[in-house]
């Protein structure tokens, strides 16, 4: 009798459970089932294994990529994390580790061909050969501490222009599409002044009120071609790596025997997080809280599976790509905390 009141307990315990987390677990994956499946994935260069900087429409932190193609430490080594090696011979080589490697590499020469560690200095013509060497070696030190102190200038050096350009990133309350991103982002960033970054191959971006626009664009577009399940529209809009986590996706949507449909997508807050240059790839971050109807359909009798027909909200962080000679396209979304 005591085992059998204490496994109907157990068993009323688990159905309330059961009863409290299906309703949750719904919610959940209606959320999931936009483009990029409510996970993190892509690439942001360089910055992919670091977060980027929270905004007033995203707060928190972004959530790590469980899916991305960049490999922890490739193309991400910055003079903020390389070690550091003082005195004379620190660093970069300088000016004494040079000429000290010069004069090394010409005494170790002279001691193979018999003349000892200083045997070339013998001669006038030694003697001026020496001095042309030194100065060679102090010219291409001199040139190379330059370079890395251009490549590697410390953030701090731009603190002051971005000052300038009014405190953090501006938000913009809107409740439609119409208008353009700019309107709100552009003008509150001064002239679409954007972030900066620092770190090899990166170098201050400036996003214009014509970039807010395309990224706005692009929001609503992607989210249309998701639904349509249009592959070749998303490879005019995204990187390849991104085309291919949505690939996977609809592959997996086609294999339950269902449609993901985004309708009614209005962006109603957004603000820079940073923009960069690496090379020839320009990289802009930037938080996005928007309005969307997110609903899942049996393919065969269109009837709904997940979600609902009432618009809901959603926030994560794009970051879009743009190379010479083309346009923006979505580089990377992240799930905000």
């Amino acid at each position: 009798m005591t085992f059998s009141l204490r496994s109907r307990n157990l068993f009323n315990a688990i159905a309330v459970v059961l009863a409290l987390a299906l309703p949750t677990a719904l919610t959940i994956s209606s959320a999931d089932a936009r483009a990029g499946g409510g996970m993190s994935s892509g690439s942001r260069g360089s910055r992919s294994y670091s977060a980027p900087p929270s905004t007033t429409t995203a707060p928190g932190s972004a959530s790590q990529f469980n899916r991305t193609y960049t490999q922890p430490g490739a193309g991400m080594k910055s003079a903020a994390n390389a070690p550091a090696r003082g005195g004379l011979f620190g660093r970069a080589g300088g000016f004494m580790g040079g000429l000290a490697a010069g004069f090394l590499g010409a005494g170790l020469l002279g001691m193979l061909f018999g003349g000892g560690l200083f045997g070339g200095l013998g001669g006038l013509s030694s003697i001026l050969g020496l001095m042309i060497q030194i100065a060679l070696v102090v010219l291409v030190v001199r040139l190379a501490m330059s370079w890395w102190q251009r490549r590697h200038a410390p953030r701090e050096a731009y603190a002051n222009a971005d000052a300038g350009a009014g405190p953090g990133p501006q938000t913009n309350q809107r409740s439609g599409l119409g208008g353009g991103l700019a309107g709100g982002l552009g003008g509150g960033l001064g002239g679409g002044l954007g972030g900066f970054g620092f770190g090899a191959n990166n170098a201050p971006l400036e996003i214009k009120p014509d970039d807010y626009e395309a990224f706005e664009r692009l929001l609503g577009e992607i989210q249309t071609a998701w639904s349509n399940e249009d592959v070749a529209k998303l490879h005019t809009l995204a990187t390849p790596e991104m085309v291919s986590y949505f690939e996977q996706d609809l592959a997996q949507n086609r294999a339950r025997n269902v449609v993901n449909k985004v309708t009614d997508v209005k962006l109603l807050q957004g603000d820079l997080a940073e923009a960069w240059r690496e090379g020839e790839t320009d990289y802009a971050t930037v938080a996005l809280r928007f309005a969307l109807t997110d609903k899942t359909v049996d393919r065969n009798t269109g009837a709904v599976v997940a979600g609902s027909e009432q618009p809901g909200e959603a926030t994560e962080v794009w970051t879009f790509a743009r190379r010479p000679g083309s346009g923006w396209e979505l580089s990377a979304i992240q799930q905000t905390n």
